[in-house]
């Protein structure tokens, strides 16, 4: 009954869908009170559509709380054995359950929009709702017609076939929402531009308006793919954070967008410039997001995100995808010449330093892009196999990424319009001289001087040292005088873009430390044996069976002291061998001593005989600064989102509500 209740709340959430996609934008071209009428149904609908999908997808976590193996999305994905909280990440480890998850996020961004904005134009509004509607028919149309999450299966089994076991890790308990808040969360900046297109208002009141909502989805897009980072860092047994994938890629090429986006649309609505440029950024960045949708739920993928294997799921979404990306360009190209150039700028000025970081994230997209798709494209025309990995993707994509950090500390301290470019050198030479020579000597603490890791370093202390700058001159008064004071005296987005750009440090300096000093041997160890790795001593010292809920396991026990010393160890790590019992998957499960300094990272491989494993064993300096890196772009984000300007009612915004309804 559960389940069928389940698909009688699709059906009817795709109804809803239909008359929001419909009803508003219908009244919006007609006008006058019928127009109205039809306008004021946008909430609603949305409302609507936002309840009807959260009763689907509570209906599907009912299903697999309850192990009911009648539903054949249930009977492939669960297990009697399986803990709970498996269960319920359960609905959304699959196709189809990934596929509602997507419809019940967009559905509640929708919802979002519509409560949250009712300061909008009434015009403008409709529209946006509208665009979103649209776009939920198409997603509710491949559920109801090739993914149905509630299919019966007649007999049902007695038991399930168990849920992935890379699966079954707490990461992935919220990998999948993060990432996919994200994902469609760039819908809204979509539907604001498809909005401004159609109604050819593209001035800074709309800049303001569809900033923030575009900044809280990039800061979740930002948190999912850390997550998925940290998950395979210490779930796959590789000691890797990052491998250039292609599921990996299609997540990062829309954050990559929606990064130059956030960007753009500081200056759309500081200086009412960028606009074609903003319009466009936004239509890439949620065209990438269907991209990303179709390279992973069609089957042209094996991954441990791939799910889906029927190629008419491809073609749905393909053809889906054609038509948004399609239709929004030739709108774009259409309706162009109302959205006006803005006022001009300095080839030296914020606009322009800010123009080119924008560039430069967009080509690294094309870079990715290109190194993601050229092999698929190679297999389908059976022109041959080939492998696209990381010496591609480090030689391209980092020479671009150089030139945009310098950039990130130079932009904050230029000013608008136009900059004098001796004042700015003679304003930063400090900074810049500072950088270079710290990062020029701090190798020489280590081992000698190594380029690469002097270049990432100078970086790391460029960005800090201009962000410094620019707080310094923040809370600095007229006499001199610094005060903390004076920071109440500017918006909270100032304060988060700068905390970000810290976080951009922190990252990069994750990285530059964990590629010049990581050290990791994969060993071939006995019961007693011990190696120095890294300053560390590594002893393998026991083996144990362990019994899980759904799984059995081989425990082993490695000692951590400093290499030469004696005495108690530093930390007893117990990784595990596990084999699960419904898949019989074997999975291996690492253990990492943490700290904020060092990673000591331990996996057991294979078993060569009663007493000898292979063990592969990394020391991975600074490696959770990457992590901690993203962490606070993403508060930074969060902070800058909620800036008071944004969200307060203003009476020149109902003065702007009044003169858009008049026209």
């Amino acid at each position: 009954m559960i389940a069928e209740l389940g698909q009688f709340a699709l059906a009817l959430a795709l109804a809803a869908s239909l008359a929001l996609g419909v009803l508003p934008m219908l009244g919006s071209a007609i006008g006058g009170p019928t127009g109205a009428r039809l306008m004021a149904t946008d909430r609603p609908a949305a409302l609507a559509l936002m309840t009807l999908a959260i009763l689907a997808f509570l209906a599907l976590g009912t299903l697999f709380v309850d192990n009911d193996f009648s539903v054949s999305l249930v009977a492939t994905h669960s297990n009697l054995d399986l803990p709970l909280h498996y269960r319920i990440a359960a609905t959304w480890g699959s196709h189809e359950g990934s596929m509602l998850l997507w419809v019940l996020i967009l559905s509640c961004w929708t919802g979002a929009v519509a409560m949250f904005s009712t300061s909008l134009p009434t015009l403008l509004r409709a529209r946006i709702l509208s665009t979103m509607g649209l776009i939920a028919v198409g997603f509710l149309l491949f559920l109801l017609f090739t993914s149905n999450p509630f299919e019966r299966l007649v007999p049902p089994p007695p038991d399930g076939r168990d849920l992935n076991p890379l699966l079954q890790d707490a990461g992935m308990v919220f990998h999948p929402p993060l990432l996919y808040m994200g994902y469609v969360g760039l819908s809204v900046a979509f539907a604001f531009s498809i909005a401004g297109l159609i109604g050819g208002r593209f001035d800074a009141a709309w800049a303001r308006w569809a900033r923030p909502w575009t900044t809280v989805a990039w800061c979740f897009l930002t948190l999912g793919i850390a997550l998925g980072s940290f998950w395979a860092y210490y779930e796959l047994g590789w000691g890797g954070w990052w491998f250039w994938d292609p599921v990996e890629n299609a997540s990062f090429m829309p954050w990559l967008i929606a990064t130059a986006l956030i960007h753009s649309l500081s200056v759309a609505e500081k200086r009412g410039t960028f606009r074609s440029w903003t319009v466009l950024l936004a239509i890439l960045g949620f065209s990438l997001s269907l991209l990303g949708t179709f390279l992973v739920r069609s089957g042209v993928l094996t991954s441990v995100h791939a799910f889906a294997t029927d190629p008419a799921r491809g073609v749905f979404i393909l053809i889906f995808l054609a038509i948004v990306v399609g239709g929004s360009l030739l709108l774009f190209a259409w309706r162009a010449p109302t959205i006006g150039n803005g006022p001009g700028f300095a080839p030296v000025s914020r606009e322009s330093l800010l123009l080119a970081n924008n560039v430069l994230l967009v080509v690294a997209m094309a870079a990715v892009l290109l190194g993601t798709l050229y092999p698929l494209v190679l297999d389908t025309l059976e022109l041959g196999k080939i492998s696209v990995g990381p010496p591609y993707f480090d030689a391209v994509f980092f020479p671009l990424m150089a030139p945009a950090l310098f950039l990130m500390g130079i932009a904050p301290l230029a000013r608008w319009k136009k900059a004098e470019l001796p004042a700015l050198v003679t304003r930063l030479r400090w900074a810049l001289a500072v950088a270079v020579l710290a990062a020029l000597l701090l190798p020489f603490t280590v081992d000698g001087f190594r380029p690469m890791t002097s270049l990432g370093l100078m970086f790391v202390l460029w960005i800090i040292a201009c962000v410094a700058l620019a707080v310094h001159d923040m809370l600095r008064g007229a006499d001199g005088r610094l005060s903390l004071r004076r920071a109440r005296l500017h918006p909270s987005s100032v304060w988060g873009m700068h905390l970000a750009h810290l976080g951009v440090a922190a990252f990069v300096a994750g990285v530059t430390m964990v590629n010049s000093y990581e050290n990791g041997r994969e060993l071939r160890m006995e019961l007693g044996q011990h190696v120095t790795l890294g300053g560390y001593d590594l002893r393998f010292v026991g083996l144990e069976p362990v019994r899980g809920p759904n799984y059995d396991a081989t425990r082993g026990r490695f000692e951590i002291r400093r290499a030469g010393a004696d005495g108690a160890p530093l930390r007893v790590l117990a990784p595990e061998k596990r084999v699960y019992r419904a898949s019989a998957m074997a999975m291996t499960e690492a253990a990492i001593d943490r700290s904020l300094l060092r990673d000591v990272y331990v996996s057991m491989g294979e078993r060569l005989d009663a007493r000898t494993w292979v063990v592969r064993a990394h020391v991975k300096p600074f490696v959770n600064w990457i992590w901690l890196g993203c962490v606070l772009m993403a508060i930074g984000g969060m902070l800058a989102a909620a800036d008071r300007r944004y969200w307060r009612r203003r009476v020149e915004r109902e003065a702007s509500v009044a003169a858009v309804q008049t026209a």
